[in-house]
């Protein structure tokens, strides 16, 4: 078959996968887990005789985990997607794109009539995308806001909306914050793998001369800090971290070495820290406090805000928040640091894009309007009558709803139990806040369900040791690791990214009228 142009268009049986891993419903959770790992395949079609009846995922495996099932006695018919949706051998692949796209599925099932034929990924479909772009223009059709769009394969993590789940590398996120300082993820982020005793100790010894701020732009930071009416702590950082890379030097990424690069970013990444609490100390007209010798990533960020030495149960909280915050899958502002890295520009330019983007309200403003919100409500008394004139005038609930998480947010979760632990002082009325939400959006618009996101009890565990102006800056400190660590995979198998739009002005050319 072939479109108006005489190009063939690919059917899903050109794509598919014909050797297909399959299971039976009996057989037990941790055979079926055995097979896919040594197949090193993310599904497995459950089968009677060739028929499908269910596809068990590396999602459902993540459920089992979760809810404690033993794997060697659950039976992979308790825990498969029954009558999974599925696409016939001659479907245009343009269609399974879509199927993928809408369900969040990363693998269909390829039936014939009854019959199994092979399995069809959203991997196979993006190969697809990539050498056809001009075949057939409306095959690279996307969403407003690229909603549903793989663009990139990575290493560094991911984000799971439908199950709650999100990851740095083969860790599960929260869990890292749980258990372990953020410069252990850092390391993970950068190098791959966990540091042991001595590769963490040989870390931090890497990290510490790099906090300091360079002596030609300390001389500045007084006039970055004083420079506009209003001081806004995220647009002065900006400021700063292109000046520590122009005064470093930084070249471009296409120009230099991986060794070269990643040392630009551990520079970057240790410094910005610094920066923060410098510039708002000269902005109230105090002087910088220098990193501690010896201090953790947390505790030092607030020793250098009042230098004093931070009560160890605030600064773990406040760093559990930035471990929970170093990545989080494609969002705006990784993304930005991607695409600017994908041309080939220095370290620098590519982290400010991130701290451009990171600005605007809608990604990285959120934590103190969370805030903002318990203010406005004021008393337990007056949630419900406020929450329930807000959702009448349509208005937005700060600290609600994620564009990704159909869920809980597990950050959300990981920080209301740290603002429970630190004894926050905001906890209690921000649990009762959230439960009204919930009860109000479930009398007024039933089906519509808002969690609270990472911002909502971020806020509440951050007003117990920072000014609510260093919030977003605070999301920045950490931040910058996974920008950078994105920016290092990105530089090391690198196109620059160049997608296409639509036209649909009038319609040209159009006659230009002559000089009056």
């Amino acid at each position: 078959m072939a479109d108006a142009g005489g190009a063939k268009e690919r059917t899903v049986a050109d794509v598919m996968t014909r050797d297909v891993l399959t299971a039976s419903a009996s057989d037990t959770i941790a055979a079926a887990t055995q097979h896919m790992r040594d197949h090193k395949v993310g599904s497995v079609v459950v089968v009677d005789g060739r028929r499908p009846i269910g596809i068990l995922t590396e999602r459902d495996l993540v459920n089992i985990a979760a809810g404690g099932a033993d794997p060697a006695i659950a039976k992979v018919s308790e825990w498969m997607t029954a009558s999974p949706d599925t696409v016939s051998p001659d479907q245009d692949v343009i269609d399974a794109w879509k199927s993928l796209a809408e369900h969040g599925y990363r693998h269909i099932p390829v039936v014939a009539g009854d019959e199994l034929q092979g399995i069809v990924s959203m991997r196979d479909l993006v190969k697809i995308a990539q050498i056809r772009p001009v075949e057939r223009p409306g095959l690279t059709d996307a969403p407003k806001g690229l909603e549903g769009v793989i663009v990139a394969e990575t290493t560094v993590g991911d984000v799971r909306g439908m199950e709650g789940f999100y990851h740095y590398r083969q860790y599960n996120a929260v869990e890292l914050a749980e258990k372990r300082p953020l410069e252990d993820v850092w390391y993970l982020l950068f190098e791959g793998e966990l540091p042991d005793q001595r590769q963490r100790e040989a870390f931090l010894e890497e990290i510490r001369p790099l906090r300091t701020v360079p002596e030609s732009v300390k001389d500045i930071l007084p006039a970055i800090a004083n420079a506009g009416e209003h001081f806004v702590p995220l647009d002065a950082l900006r400021t700063a971290v292109s000046l520590v890379a122009y005064a470093a030097d930084f070249k471009p990424s296409l120009d230099i070495s991986r060794d070269e690069l990643r040392a630009n970013a551990m520079q970057i990444c240790a410094v910005i820290p610094t920066l923060i609490m410098s510039l708002y100390r000269l902005r109230q007209g105090k002087e910088p406090i220098e990193p501690h010798p010896t201090l953790g990533y947390g505790a030092n960020y607030l020793y250098m805000l009042s230098g004093e030495e931070p009560d160890p149960a605030v600064a773990r909280a406040v760093e559990q928040y930035q471990i929970s915050t170093i990545d989080h899958g494609f969002n705006a502002s990784t993304f930005t640091a991607r695409v600017i890295t994908s041309t080939g520009a220095d370290l620098g330019a590519a982290v400010v894009g991130g701290i451009g983007a990171l600005s605007g309200p809608l990604h990285g403003g959120a934590p103190s309007r969370a805030l903002d919100l318990l203010d406005a409500i004021g008393t337990e008394e007056n949630a419900r009558p406020y929450l329930i004139n807000a959702v009448q005038h349509g208005e937005k609930i700060m600290g609600f709803g994620h564009r990704v998480y159909k869920t809980d947010d597990p950050r959300s979760l990981l920080l209301r139990g740290v603002a429970e632990r630190i004894g926050a002082e905001k906890i209690e009325f921000a649990k009762k806040v959230e439960k009204t939400v919930v009860d109000v959006l479930a009398e007024l618009k039933p089906g519509r369900n808002l969690y609270a996101n990472v911002e909502f009890y971020a806020g509440v565990v951050m007003d117990q040791a920072l000014p609510r102006d260093l919030f977003t800056p605070t999301f920045a400190s950490s931040r910058v690791i996974g920008w950078c660590a994105n920016i290092l995979e990105q530089a090391a198998d690198n196109r620059i990214i160049r997608p296409s739009a639509r036209y649909v002005g009038p319609p040209p050319p159009q006659p230009v009228p002559e000089l009056d």
